[in-house]
């Protein structure tokens, strides 16, 4: 399943690059796309997408536990209320596309909004293609069958790949006045089939496993008021994230032409080697957390989150490094195709290397979140995140009332990473009151080896990049700075005794989740 999810999550990068060849990284057709197809994930999340994992999956798994059907009839109910309340949730959003829209984008001109809102159309019944994908594939996950969920998200990706492609091979426009009712069409209706598919591969492998796919009118024994208290907390999360990623895109659009597009961008590029490293540490660590969570071991808990906050930011510090001073080569690598403009791609190499900032930070907050949630406890991370959310709003705002319109969507990652630091400070002194102890004099000492180890690392490849630039291709020098940044780091490392990198590079090597 490892392969499903990694496959899944490269298919969903190589999409937005394909997206960003045709379109035209820099245009207002790609930011008024990129807009629209926001708003059904951001309603997603805000009506059921935070409380899928958290509460609906164990309700569904007591119910086929204490049900004599083993909970048949629970998620034929369940199902049938998605099916009801996201359609009617579709509806009302498709409705109120004009003001979402606005919500989003003081900074678009009128007819960029108003195709914003054509296209929004397109997509806000994804809502429902979502909710009711992500409900099937928990009840297939409650009968032990995951391979449909995990390889669904990879056939939308490729789905909207070919719509891409086929824009770019058939010359669409990129603009927004030139935008014919044919190139609509396909984007439109091409982006959405990409969701509805997914909900498909997964509704199918349902049917196929032996549930019955029966409507049920009445949603009496679901336990909504349950599944409202549970999630309560979970909502307060969700909300305060989605203020922020608002909030954000919001200063984005105030940047100019191509300012949505360069945040959710360099956004991706950020999040990736978060997907890749910091998940993976995290997915091996947490069941042993819970496990000592539930027996309140609290010396083992906090040796868990130590381990797994050392091992991530010695995997990703590196990283961080290379995003720091190698951001335009990334840029130019990933996003100079097709239609893309060299201005736009030098302003996301910029937002790239700015991100860089925030990923440790973020790191650390986000493995420390998962110490509450070991504990059962959701109310405090859920007031962190709200913290988190002020603090990374009012640097949005701050940065769009005093910086010219061209460097505001360059102070958005920086405003997330005080917003993460803020976060990963308030978890770790939250922690060590609950715990009694966070291994602070360890955390410490490695951070402080780790960013002597970057630090040098990221010096050598900056130099490696300013002497190759000017004559040598960027591929030639993201790969002779990058490896020479990679040797200086583990050279540095041996140096200062910096213990967890062999760990994890035994780790890695013998697949041996770490303990």
């Amino acid at each position: 399943m490892a392969v499903a999810t990694l496959a899944s999550r490269a298919a969903g990068f190589v999409r937005l690059v394909v997206l960003a060849s045709a379109l035209g990284l820099g245009s207002r057709l790609l930011d008024g796309y990129n807009v629209a197809n926001t708003l059904p994930n951001a309603v997603y999340e805000l009506v059921v997408g935070g409380a899928m994992a958290s509460v609906v999956v164990p309700l569904l798994a007591r119910a086929a536990l204490s049900e004599p059907d083993h909970g048949v009839i629970y998620a034929q109910r369940l199902l049938s209320l998605m099916v009801y309340g996201l359609g009617a949730v579709t509806v009302v959003a498709m409705f109120s596309a004009p003001w979402l829209v606005e919500a989003y984008t003081p900074g678009f001109s009128a007819d960029q909004r108003d195709l914003a809102v054509v296209l929004s159309r397109f997509f806000l019944p994804q809502i429902l293609f979502y909710g009711v994908s992500a409900t099937a594939g928990a009840v297939l996950n409650i009968r032990g069958r995951f391979a449909a969920p995990m390889w669904a998200p990879l056939v939308n990706s490729l789905i909207v790949i070919a719509v891409g492609l086929t824009y770019l091979l058939i010359g669409g426009a990129t603009g927004t006045g030139s935008l014919t009712t044919a190139h609509l069409l396909l984007l439109g209706i091409g982006t959405t089939a990409g969701v509805f598919a997914q909900m498909a591969l997964v509704v199918g492998a349902l049917a196929r496993s032996g549930f019955t796919l029966r409507p049920r009118l009445d949603p009496r024994g679901i336990g909504i008021r349950r599944i409202a208290r549970l999630g309560g907390w979970v909502l307060v999360s969700v909300i305060a994230a989605q203020i922020l990623v608002a909030v954000a895109t919001r200063a984005a659009s105030v940047s100019g032409p191509g300012g949505i597009s360069t945040y959710q961008n360099a956004l991706a590029v950020f999040q990736m080697p978060f997907a890749v490293i910091a998940l993976s540490v995290m997915t091996a660590v947490l069941p042993r957390l819970s496990r000592n969570a539930a027996r309140r071991d609290l010396h083992l808990i906090t040796e868990d989150l130590s381990r797994a906050v050392r091992l991530a930011v010695v995997a990703l510090a590196p990283v961080a490094a290379a995003m720091l001073v190698l951001g335009p080569q990334i840029a130019t690598l990933m996003y100079a195709h097709g239609r893309s403009s060299a201005p736009a791609i030098a302003l996301l190499g910029a937002v790239v290397a700015a991100f860089g900032v925030a990923l440790v930070p973020f790191t650390g907050y986000m493995i420390l979140q998962r110490g509450f949630y070991a504990l059962q406890d959701t109310r405090t991370p859920a007031l962190i995140t709200a913290a988190v959310s002020a603090v990374g709003v009012a640097g949005c705002l701050t940065a769009t009332w005093l910086l010219p319109r061209a460097d505001i969507v360059i102070a958005i990652p920086l405003a997330y990473a005080a917003a993460y630091t803020v976060g990963l400070l308030a978890a770790a002194i939250t922690l060590r009151r609950r715990l009694g102890r966070i291994d602070g004099h360890r955390l410490l000492r490695t951070h402080a080896r780790v960013a002597i180890a970057a630090g040098t690392a990221g010096l050598i490849a900056a130099f490696a990049a300013h002497f190759l630039t000017p004559v040598v291709n960027p591929l030639i020098t993201f790969a002779a700075a990058g490896l020479a940044g990679a040797v200086a780091y583990v050279a540095v490392a041996q140096l200062v005794r910096l213990t967890e990198l062999r760990q994890l590079a035994t780790t890695a090597l013998s697949g041996v989740r770490p303990h």
